[in-house]
Parts: C-alpha cells; structure tokens; sequence
C-alpha cells in the first residue's frame, strides 16, 4: 500500500458510529422504513465524510471540533436535514423523530454525544490505542469532558491512587 498516508488517516469507524446513532434515533419512532433508514444512512455519511474531508487530524484529535460538532438545538443540523429530505422526511417530521436538544461530536478515536443541554456525555466510539495527552486537552469542555469519563468508570480506584501517591 503506497498510498497509507501516517496513522490512520480515514474516517470511516467515526462516521460509522455517527451514522449508526442517528439511524438509530430515527428507527425507534418506527415510522421510517428500513430501507429508507439505509438511503439516509447513505447520504449522511456520504455528506460527513465530504464535510469532513479537510477537517480531520488524527494527530491533532481535537482540532476542528466544533466544525465537526453536529447540533441540533431548536435548529436542525443541515447535514442531517439534507440527508433526511433524500427519504423524503420534512423538517417538523424530523424534530419529532430526533431529540430536540442534542449535540454529537465526531472527532478523531472519539464519538460522543449529548441529549439535552446539560445531559452527560455518552461515548459511541473510542479507539483503543489513542489516548491523547491530558495537556492536549486544554479545551475547558473537553477536561469537563474527560472528568465525566473517569467519574464513570469506577471513581474509587482512581482515588486510592491519587491520595497514596
């Protein structure tokens, strides 16, 4: 393969479990057939992997975030509008079949996502082997975010260490 370009540089696993979570959210209702579900899983990914061509850095996992954040908040993310009017879904069809409040990051070895505005965050994806340096966080969202992560996992290891050491 001469065209690898460094650590892995697709985005594919990510788009995946982005794609995957919203699918998921619209099937619930019922009221989207699957194969309507596979057209909009389709175009969504087709749209994120084009929006997110020149957004990605597996190096840098954090830059670029919020332009890869998709929101909806009383406005519905366009790329998942789009992607719904290809399977014929309006925009009031689509408010009642997603949360009204619901952001879901997509960054390199993370996907995550939130459901109301002080909702905690549930990760959809991790990659194993990226584990970025905590300095590299210094985003105050994103060490927010990382203390909801180790709160979830169990608190009173961690603790055990931090007094002992």
């Amino acid at each position: 393969h001469s065209h690898r370009r460094g650590p892995r540089a697709d985005m594919v696993p990510e788009i995946a479990a982005a794609v995957g979570f919203v699918s998921g959210l619209l099937r619930t209702r019922g009221c989207v057939s699957e194969q309507q579900l596979q057209v909009f899983s389709g175009a969504l990914r087709e749209a994120l992997t084009e929006h997110y061509k020149h957004h990605w850095f597996p190096e840098k996992p954090f830059k670029g975030s919020g332009y890869r954040c998709i929101r909806i908040n009383h406005r519905m993310d366009p790329i998942i509008s789009k992607a719904a009017r290809q399977i014929g879904l309006s925009l009031p069809q689509l408010y009642q079949l997603l949360p009204s409040e619901l952001t879901l990051w997509v960054d390199p070895y993370e996907v995550s996502y939130r459901i109301g505005e002080d909702g905690s965050i549930c990760v959809l994806y991790e990659a194993a082997a990226a584990k970025a340096s905590p300095s590299s966080s210094s985003c105050g969202m994103l060490t927010c975010k990382n203390q909801l992560m180790l709160g979830r996992s169990s608190p009173s290891k961690n603790y055990i260490m931090t007094v002992s050491s």
